[in-house]
């Protein structure tokens, strides 16, 4: 049986009404946040379900553009979040959908544009209690919680790519909580995402994407 904390029934200390609709929304956003690029033009929302419903009442709203702004749940510039946006220059929109075909009713789609017009796209849902689950990365499904140090890497699937990987990881003495590896075809693209126990050290980054067949990895530290 699993246990569980007062933590996991009670929710995290926060600014914002509800711990599904603000602290759960504003971590999914901090995610895109150490993902995206750093130069962000504008960001388009996607809410679903009871996302869609009481997005404004609940605070989802700033919590969402505060997450992607980079600010933490306690941070009580969450209020002032459009505003700040604003002064960053960041354009940000708001939609909703009807779609029922998602995982949980409190759910959102994050679709990042860069100033060069690339985009980077994820999907999350706020499961209760502000935790919460990553479901896709641009359109392909995969999973991570952010509730450990995660590492998500896209490189090409090729032999030797993981181990190159986990060789990397294992110099810096970080271990290996979980690991998943998802690709959309044999011989394609791949995202590897590990979470680990101790904290990632930046040079590791470096150090993957030595090999020319990783095109992109990130530290997500929420």
């Amino acid at each position: 049986m699993k246990q569980i904390s007062v933590f996991d029934v009670i929710g995290p200390n926060m600014i914002g009404p509800s711990s599904s609709h603000t602290a759960g929304a504003l971590r999914i956003a901090r995610v895109m946040h150490k993902l995206a690029p750093q130069d962000i033009a504008e960001v388009t929302f996607v809410l679903y379900g009871s996302f869609a419903k009481t997005y404004k009442g609940h605070g989802t709203d700033k919590a969402l553009v505060a997450g992607l702004l980079g600010m933490s749940q306690e941070d009580e510039r969450i209020k002032e979040a459009f505003e700040e946006a604003k002064r960053q220059g960041l354009k940000y929109k708001f939609e909703m959908s009807d779609s029922t075909n998602i995982k949980h009713p409190n759910t959102v789609e994050i679709i990042v544009t860069d100033s060069q017009g690339n985009q980077l796209s994820i999907t999350g849902s706020s499961i209760g209690g502000g935790s919460i689950s990553i479901d896709q990365v641009n359109g392909m499904d995969v999973f991570f919680t952010g509730e450990y140090y995660t590492l998500f890497i896209t490189h090409e699937d090729k032999p030797g790519l993981v181990a190159h990987i986990t060789n990397c990881l294992s110099v810096y003495r970080i271990n290996i909580a979980y690991m998943k590896l998802y690709r959309e075809h044999k011989g394609k693209m791949a995202y590897t995402i590990i979470e680990a126990d101790e904290a990632i050290n930046e040079e590791i980054i470096d150090k993957i994407m030595y090999n020319n067949k990783v095109h992109y990895a990130k530290i997500i530290d929420i």
